[in-house]
């Protein structure tokens, strides 16, 4: 089933992560619960999720952002394309990104953005199986905060 994260849905989530670059579970503690009830208060925030046997597989983070160019059209972030290792290669996260483009096209969006650090060849063919491209445009960030970035 894909659907949107529910309050019930934190530790799930949180478990899930664990199969993106997380090397634990973080502590629940107010920190946590604020950034929760903030993404759940958020509209324009999408925490879109695949369930299976109860338990929380695959999710994406779909973030609308207001836009003044284009004709005040905004655009959606992707983050987070995560999917639990066993069970992989079943189509769950190319489903989870289709509702985040649903839920982008329903907004009124008129592009939907994402970034990889993923040097895998198998993740960038399934993002462009996915609709998306690389070609035409080039993606800087620069981190705020220092990030271990030590992959499992």
């Amino acid at each position: 089933m894909i659907r949107e994260a529910d309050p019930n849905d934190l530790n799930g989530l949180l478990e899930l992560y664990l199969h993106l670059h997380e090397k634990s579970v973080p502590q629940t503690d107010e920190r946590l619960m604020n950034t929760w009830k903030k993404i759940l208060d958020n509209d324009d925030y999408h925490l879109i999720v695949a369930e299976e046997d109860n338990i929380i597989v695959s999710s994406c983070t779909c973030i609308i952002v207001p836009n003044l160019t284009r004709d005040a059209m905004p655009y959606a972030v992707i983050e987070n394309v995560v999917t639990h290792k066993d069970y992989r290669n079943r189509g769950l996260a190319h489903a989870c990104l289709e509702r985040a483009r649903e839920t982008a096209e329903n907004a009124g969006c008129y592009k939907m953005m994402l970034i990889t650090g993923s040097d895998d060849p198998k993740t960038h063919e399934f993002y462009r199986n996915s609709s998306f491209s690389c070609e035409g445009k080039t993606a800087y960030y620069s981190l705020l905060k220092k990030v271990n970035w030590n992959r499992n």
